[in-house]
């Protein structure tokens, strides 16, 4: 499967965008995702997931109330809402997927997108 995910941009803190993970080749809904994230100068951080039927998602806890993740396999994409932004959101923002069980781990997954910058400004 080929993942592109994007979305991005700059926003000023307290507000809104929503990231995009597109997919291509397979049918998405035969794997998990999850959103994962490198600031500069540190190492790849863990977002959140969700699982192939969508009926679970899960956050890392700086994340939780803020950010949402659904998909719609009609489109084959899976969609990170991301509300009340602040500057340490900056980074730039993956999109990955498995066929195993959605994990925190970043090498729990196969396939990965591009990226998709994201900028926060206080």
């Amino acid at each position: 499967v080929q993942l592109q995910a994007f979305g991005g941009g700059l926003v000023q803190a307290g507000g809104s965008l929503r990231l995009s993970c597109a997919a291509s080749g397979r049918t998405f809904s035969s794997y998990a995702v999850g959103w994962f994230r490198q600031a500069p100068g540190k190492e790849r951080e863990f977002v959140g997931s969700i699982s192939r039927s969508g009926g679970s998602t899960s956050y890392v806890d700086s994340a939780k109330g803020r950010f949402t993740i659904s998909r719609d396999s009609a489109k084959n994409s899976v969609y990170l809402q991301m509300n009340s932004l602040k500057p340490e959101d900056t980074a730039v923002y993956y999109c990955a997927a498995t066929r195993s069980g959605a994990t925190y781990n970043f090498g729990g997954y196969d396939y990965w997108g591009q990226g998709t910058e994201v900028t926060v400004s206080s």
